[in-house]
């Protein structure tokens, strides 16, 4: 198995210098700690309401954008993990301007058709105390494979507490069994697959 690298990036919407803790935080390194037991390196996550990322759908939106190295850091990586909560039923607003930027991609192919992605593994994690779950891993999934990630089996991993409560995630006493074994068949999942592909890549089509 060659070796792998992942990239997560945390799309809550509270910056690293807030004090409340963050859930989405919580499951990303929950999920990390689930894949670098098949062999895989994560980088730091990066939070990205850190980050300027300006609106567009463009790689590089001119001065002060901070876009271009995530980008960077993205397709650096074998496997990519996509972290966010829900909102009004609704991925987070970092996330979708996220995946707007990567709209880029599509017009970004190599003479093989091959979009910068094309070959790479995408993971979805989501928390909240709110249903809309399945909605959000439905948006961010459409919208990844449209820019050349592939989508291993199972790979959706969510947490959601009881609607109208204020439990969160990363108040838990303790992972609940259905969770960690929802990470377990991601993580393995997302290393097989991400393996054959970073050893025979995809042909594209000649142009």
């Amino acid at each position: 198995m060659p070796e792998l690298k992942c990239f997560a990036l945390n799309c809550s919407l509270k910056p690293s210098t807030s004090q409340e803790k963050s859930s989405t935080d919580k499951l990303l390194n929950d999920l990390i700690e689930a894949l670098a037991r098949h062999g895989a390196i994560t980088a730091p996550v990066v939070r990205a309401a850190d980050r300027n990322i300006k609106p567009g759908v463009l790689s590089d939106q001119g001065e002060g954008d901070e876009w271009p190295e995530l980008r960077s850091k993205i397709l650096a990586a074998d496997i990519f993990i996509l972290g966010l909560p829900i909102w009004l039923g609704q991925p987070s607003s970092i996330a979708k301007r996220v995946l707007e930027r990567m709209d880029a991609f599509l017009s970004e192919t190599d003479d093989r058709g091959r979009m910068p992605a094309a070959g790479k593994v995408a993971l979805v994690a989501v928390v909240g105390n709110e249903d809309g779950a399945h909605h959000c891993h439905a948006e961010c999934f459409q919208a990844l494979n449209d820019v050349g990630f592939t989508i291993p089996a199972n790979s959706g991993v969510y947490w959601v507490g009881e609607a109208m409560q204020k439990v969160n995630y990363v108040d838990l006493p303790a992972m609940p069994d259905a969770v960690q074994s929802a990470l377990a068949m991601a993580a393995s999942n997302a290393v097989h697959l991400a393996g054959l592909l970073k050893q025979d890549r995809y042909d594209g089509v000649a142009q």
